[in-house]
């Protein structure tokens, strides 16, 4: 800036060659030189004077200018308030202040859930309701069955308490009457509608004596403790002192193995018995000659008299020799005849 004030005063006067040439000042001579100088000087020296003091010099002596003053005054806790947007209508929040409850933040709600389509159930109900009873089972409630059956005239025989094929055949033809599933099979359909048409069967019902009448005992039979059985009235009758005590269907050995007839006693009992030479189940089994003995057979609980033995005496209802069996005693008399 001084240079500048120079220049301009140069331009402003004469320019000179020498002290002494043409072109010098008025004056001429060392006087007049000096005299001049000293007048420059002192005009550049109030030019330059002026023209700095428009800039105060801060008061730490630094020839840095001062930073501009702040635009805007700290927040309450201390923190820079944020410049505000140029947008003149957006209000700058802080980054880290929480939104006014006054006007809370919207948030658009979650998109609801697609809709699925129903998926089938991977077993379908069945028509003919859950199953209760089929062949091989076997307790009071299949007992309770023959005898309802057998009120109305589909089962031709005592109840033995098992479900064998000639139970399932007369399911199936009460099924058949009724306009129901031929299954063979008891289910809960079919148990109410036999239900509905008959009443509760009596203990006679339930456990008859025998399915075919008791033949006369033999003689040998009415002293004693005697397993008195007839072979042809298929029955077993359980005497003591001429009394029947209680009675069973029974069932004998084929032709070829036929069952030995004669006076025996008991010499061995074995509850749950297994046939070392047919390795069939003989549960009950109260040994009298040899290898042929009284006890339960399933197959006979089962089939009836399409079967028969390998020479002993099958009974048929499960819970009556099971009976027999804790009542009789090794020694006891047994009486086989025709």
């Amino acid at each position: 800036m001084i240079r500048s004030t120079i220049a301009g005063a140069s331009r402003d006067t004469a320019p000179f060659k020498s002290r002494t040439g043409a072109g010098a000042w008025p004056g001429t001579g060392r006087r007049g030189w000096a005299g001049t100088a000293t007048r420059a000087t002192l005009a550049v020296v109030a030019v330059a004077a002026a023209t700095v003091g428009c800039e105060a010099p801060p008061a730490n002596g630094s020839s840095s200018p001062p930073s501009a003053p702040p635009q805007a005054a700290a927040s309450d806790d201390a923190k820079p308030v944020a410049q505000r947007s140029p947008s003149p209508d957006v209000s700058a929040t802080p980054p880290d202040a929480s939104p006014s409850p006054a006007s809370p933040t919207t948030t658009a709600p979650p998109a609801p859930p697609e809709p699925t389509e129903p998926t089938e159930p991977t077993e379908r109900p069945d028509p003919q309701g859950t199953a209760l009873m089929a062949s091989g089972s076997q307790g009071e409630q299949v007992r309770e069955l023959q005898a309802r059956l057998r009120q109305i005239g589909h089962f031709n025989r005592s109840p033995t308490g098992y479900y064998g094929t000639v139970t399932a055949a007369a399911v199936r033809s009460f099924q058949a009457k009724r306009g129901l599933a031929t299954t063979g099979g008891t289910d809960t359909v079919t148990w109410q509608r036999l239900l509905g048409m008959t009443r509760p069967p009596t203990a006679t019902e339930l456990r008859p004596p025998t399915t075919l009448p008791i033949a006369k005992p033999d003689k040998r039979c009415m002293t004693g403790r005697v397993l008195c059985i007839s072979k042809n009235s298929r029955t077993l009758s359980w005497m003591i002192d001429g009394r029947v005590v209680s009675s069973m269907d029974v069932r004998f050995g084929s032709q070829y193995t036929p069952t030995r007839e004669g006076t025996f006693s008991v010499y061995w009992k074995s509850r749950d018995h297994v046939s070392t030479i047919y390795h069939t189940a003989m549960p009950y089994a109260l040994f009298f000659s040899g290898g042929q003995a009284v006890h339960y057979s399933a197959d006979f609980a089962a089939r009836g008299y399409a079967g028969a033995s390998h020479g002993c005496v099958n009974v048929r209802d499960k819970a009556k020799i099971a009976t027999l069996f804790d009542q009789v005693k090794n020694g006891d008399k047994v009486v086989v005849y025709g």
